[in-house]
């Protein structure tokens, strides 16, 4: 079949649910009718340590001094143009129980809006940030940077990555596919955060660990939560090396020519906070939610202007302003997944409106994408 025939196939069955979705959907239901209160007695206990996670990197150029907020830069004003998507490995759960792949540009050209919010258009910008969610490792994300550059006719390596794990370990089985090797292929995930650097230059970054709730655990209003890694993971073997999914990465970049500096975070959390908001030991996450960055990450926010989260949350109705803590908001209601929402974008910033409600309708993934521009400088009177 030609990839165009096979692109229409897709979009004749976007409004079909897959299984997998289905079967989601079908779990939070059942969930949301049970109303008894769970409770328990959790004996004090020191918390666990955290799972081994990916050492931190120097990002900043030998010789060249990390820029902070204290630099008396000149200010310039422009727009940062921010992608938030789960792209489920480039591989989707279709209706009938079968998967298919996407290439980078196919989905690409989906995501990518104008300002008025189409995709296709010649009035289509270059974005600056795109906060991925389940990505194979780095060889995909460098693979999907390079094809970027490229869309947009610049020299390959315009669009630069950094991932939480370079190459995770694989988990599951079928992943909800027939055909064996696509399953394979959305067998290792992770997260990563891919820039532009015409744009932005990256000064620092983190990795953390998720929080979950191990099945069977008892919540006491978080005294049953844990750090999702080696310790507390999985009992099913072909589970055992899932939580490395849901290791976070976040950065701090500055904007090139500008005193601008921008902090940028991608999520991916357990399923389990559907129903259980966990973050880490014996703590549901700000606001309830199971979002919750370590120190380091905070540290990067805390020195940051501007701010972004992109998260696939597993957990629906998460209030626009649950991350106040973290001086963001979130932008679109719209559902992400089939009939439900749990894909999220929090920025701090001047967000300029959205016609289509900051969600990408056409999405070629299982997951609709969120989209943000945002306006930075002094003539904005915000962030």
């Amino acid at each position: 079949m030609s990839p165009a025939g096979r692109r229409g196939r897709r979009v004749a069955r976007r409004g079909r649910p897959s299984r997998r979705t289905l079967a989601w959907a079908g779990s939070l239901l059942g969930g949301l009718g049970v109303g008894a209160v769970v409770t328990a007695l959790v004996l004090a206990q020191a918390p666990p340590p955290p799972p081994t996670l990916p050492t931190q990197q120097a990002a900043s150029a030998p010789g060249t001094p990390s820029p902070t907020l204290t630099q008396a830069e000149p200010e310039t004003g422009g727009v940062l143009r921010v992608y938030s998507n789960n792209i489920e490995n480039l591989v989707r759960n279709e209706a009938d129980g079968a998967c298919s792949r996407v290439t980078e540009l196919e989905h690409l050209s989906s995501m990518l809006v104008d300002d008025a919010g189409r995709p296709g258009t010649a009035d289509v910008a270059p974005p600056d940030l795109l906060l991925l969610q389940q990505v194979s490792g780095g060889a995909q994300a460098k693979t999907y940077a390079d094809r970027l550059s490229v869309r947009f006719g610049y020299p390959v390596g315009t669009y630069r990555f950094t991932v939480a794990w370079d190459d995770p370990l694989g988990w599951g089985v079928t992943h909800d596919c027939r055909v064996r090797a696509l399953g394979n292929d959305k067998s290792k995930q992770t997260n990563g955060i891919i820039y532009n650097t015409r744009t932005l230059t990256l000064t620092d970054r983190a990795v953390f660990a998720a929080g979950w709730l191990r099945p069977g655990t008892a919540f006491a209003n978080g005294r049953g939560c844990t750090t999702y890694g080696p310790e507390s993971r999985d009992a099913k073997p072909s589970r055992a090396h899932k939580w490395q999914r849901t290791t976070a990465v976040a950065a701090r970049f500055t904007i090139n020519g500008s005193g601008t500096t921008v902090f940028a975070a991608t999520m991916h959390l357990p399923h389990q906070n559907l129903f259980h908001g966990c973050a880490g030991y014996r703590d549901t996450g700000v606001g309830g939610s199971g979002i919750r960055l370590d120190e380091a990450a905070t540290r990067l926010l805390r020195h940051s202007k501007l701010r972004v989260i992109g998260v696939d949350a597993n957990r629906t109705r998460l209030d626009p302003a649950v991350l106040d803590d973290y001086g963001l908001t979130g932008y679109g209601s719209t559902d992400t997944l089939g009939h439900i929402k749990i894909d999220y974008l929090f920025v701090r910033g001047a967000v300029q409106p959205s016609a289509i409600d900051h969600t990408v309708p056409g999405t070629d993934s299982d997951h609709l994408a969120l989209y943000g521009f945002i306006d930075y400088g002094h003539d904005t009177g915000k962030a």
